[in-house]
């Protein structure tokens, strides 16, 4: 990892960026990939998965019997684990749930909102080398508060053509039946358009890769709404002396075994504390089994110091991490100063991992500094809501003058004359 001592605002420019690919080399890929899955669906699907994953499948859809197989090849520690992450993030996102508004805003006008959940959710669950079947929970629970009526999952097969059992366990576990054996833009593509396998979807949620992230995007020029921008994890830590060095090395490289194009970043007042976390990291990484993973991000990732707190906290709110540990004495001024973050670990025993599995909060979150803009996934995402409204004749007799004269402003008589003809009626007893 790069240090960089009280760095100039001149330099912030270079440490803000992520390592990431150009949109347009990507979007000459996903473009083309649209276009055959549209017209060629399931056929597209298989041949891309092929090209891409080395893969060769003979059906999309998980059986029902694949989806059995599965109970017996999970071990029970490992249910009771998924089990127990599942309910503490039903519990976080059960308690999401608002009442219904309503609301007279004047004599006989009665206006309310109502929640509606998104009928149709496909949700994208990266695989690769590190299957991520805890997206499921993430994922599939809240869409299943919601009330969603259709969910489907797409995730790419291993080197076998088959979906790991955790996956498959993870997935039924929490009600989700409808299971396709494709990852990356084609899976995007194939939700986006439907073919003969995959049931087309109105939004689609999940992380992925640089590709995905493009292809979701791309998504949206076709009426389909995604979740957000959620590329390459990334991670920064803020912390001084009283932060414990092998703690906050320990969460950097949990972030930089994700990917090679993945990010960490640390942020202190304290230069001593670059070097103390340097060598941790050095000693932890030489332990893992994802080490060459982990190198490559770390070669993407920056220690810097900076001379004061209020350069610290603009710093964290440019950058907009994705993840964000605080470990500071003053935590009430960082908590504080937090103006775009996906999600806040604070305290030296948070760990990012407890969000990312288990505590209850959801680790679907904007990447790439949207989080300045987006929020993580949440109940609401699964949801719209609907404004209803009632006026009586008290009420537009009340109201009408005032829409007629706004409209008239406007110079949109008809929207004026809608009023005028009831207000009319009512005047002549009618």
């Amino acid at each position: 990892m790069k240090q960089y001592i009280n760095p100039s605002s001149k330099e912030w420019a270079h440490l803000l960026e992520r390592p990431n690919a150009s949109s347009s080399d990507l979007e000459v890929v996903v473009e083309e990939v649209f276009e055959q899955v549209k017209e060629k669906g399931d056929k597209a699907i298989k041949e891309y998965t092929q090209k891409f994953d080395k893969v060769s499948i003979q059906h999309i859809s998980v059986t029902k019997i694949e989806i059995q197989l599965a109970e017996n090849n999970v071990a029970d520690k490992l249910k009771e684990a998924i089990q127990r992450a599942k309910q503490n993030i039903e519990v976080f996102h059960s308690a999401q749930k608002t009442p219904e508004i309503r609301i007279e805003t004047e004599p006989g006008v009665n206006c309310w909102q109502e929640k509606k959940a998104i009928e149709k959710v496909g949700l994208y669950i990266p695989g690769g080398s590190a299957p991520l079947f805890s997206t499921i929970l993430m994922l599939a629970v809240p869409a299943k508060i919601a009330g969603c009526n259709e969910i489907i999952l797409c995730t790419p097969p291993d080197n076998s053509g088959n979906i790991p059992a955790v996956v498959l366990y993870t997935a039924n576990l929490c009600g989700i039946t409808s299971i396709f054996k494709v990852g990356g833009i084609q899976a995007i593509a194939g939700m986006t358009f439907g073919t003969e396998s995959i049931p087309g979807v109105y939004k689609i949620f999940g992380p992925g890769n640089q590709y995905v992230t493009a292809a979701k995007q791309w998504a949206t020029r076709f009426n389909v709404s995604i979740d957000m921008p959620a590329g390459p994890s990334e991670l920064l830590v803020v912390a001084d002396d009283s932060a414990d060095p092998d703690f906050i090395a320990a969460d950097l490289l949990s972030q930089a075994e994700h990917g090679p194009d993945s990010q960490v970043i640390l942020v202190t007042t304290e230069a001593e504390m670059l070097n103390k976390v340097t060598v941790a990291v050095t000693n932890q990484l030489e332990r893992l089994p994802r080490k060459a993973i982990a190198e490559i991000a770390l070669k993407n990732s920056k220690m810097i110091c900076f001379s004061n707190d209020n350069n610290a906290i603009r710093f964290i709110n440019d950058y907009g991490p994705e993840h964000y540990i605080i470990c500071v004495k003053n935590e009430d001024l960082y908590v504080s100063g937090i103006r775009n973050a996906g999600s806040v670990f604070i305290g030296n025993y948070t760990p990012e991992s407890a969000g990312d599995y288990a505590s209850g909060t959801n680790h679907t979150l904007p990447t790439n500094g949207y989080s300045k803009q987006y929020s993580g996934v949440n109940l609401d995402s699964f949801l719209k809501a609907i404004t209803f409204q009632r006026i009586t004749k008290e009420g537009i007799q009340s109201l009408g003058n005032t829409i007629e004269l706004m409209a008239a402003a406007e110079g949109l008589e008809a929207h004026k004359n809608a009023v005028r003809i009831r207000l009319n009626k009512l005047a002549n007893g009618n």
